[in-house]
């Protein structure tokens, strides 16, 4: 698969690289989190969220509503699902990482979504990026070895558990998290999950 970085213009349709922004103190904070051989995602970081920067990131990419600052890492090659949420997502690449993003306006009426749609973009470490709503993506890949470490920002209350019934058809058999609906492969075997994916579980070690 064909990995295009960030600062090229076919990303422009999926999001944008944030300008304006010192990462270097939310940078510095991440290198206390783990990187665990499998994926780990924490929604909410005290520490992260205290920083100055979360003020920043409160006011300018979110005008203002409530946030939670935290972060995604470990290591991974492979898509296993899509999400999306309501809302633009804010990602800090604290070290090189790969996104494997899609467009929400492909998923087809039975909420299915043929995986030869997804395409690869290169997160260079220390870049920021918002992407846009309507941009699938999920866990982020990992270039070195020692894994990737990726700083998620959200509004406050996404991700968390839900609260609510939701109904077993149409779109709700997707959401699986407050402000989160989710597509799975059934290679990924993701409990309760909807298997929608169709083709190729993509693998970045499929060059």
């Amino acid at each position: 698969m064909k990995i295009q970085n960030v600062t090229a213009d076919s990303f422009r349709k999926y999001g944008k690289v944030l300008e304006g922004y010192d990462f270097t103190a939310l940078i510095r904070e991440m290198k206390h989190t783990p990187v665990p051989e499998n994926v780990i995602y924490v929604a909410s970081v005290e520490e992260l969220e205290s920083l100055d920067v979360a003020r920043e990131l409160q006011n300018k990419g979110y005008g203002g509503l409530p946030i939670e600052i935290g972060y995604c890492n470990g290591h991974n090659r492979k898509l296993n699902a899509v999400e999306y949420h309501r809302n633009s997502e804010i990602n800090v690449a604290v070290t090189d990482l790969v996104l494997l993003i899609g467009h929400q306006q492909d998923i087809a009426p039975d909420f299915t979504y043929d995986t030869a749609n997804i395409e690869a973009y290169l997160v260079p470490a220390g870049t920021g990026i918002e992407v846009y709503a309507t941009t699938l993506h999920y866990a982020p890949c990992h270039v070195n070895d020692t894994g990737f470490q990726c700083v998620v920002v959200l509004p406050r209350g996404t991700n968390t558990d839900l609260t609510f019934q939701t109904e077993t058809d149409g779109e709700d058999r997707l959401q699986t998290a407050k402000n989160k609906w989710l597509i799975a492969h059934e290679d990924a075997k993701i409990q309760g999950a909807f298997n929608g994916l169709k083709g190729k579980n993509i693998s970045l070690d499929e060059e």
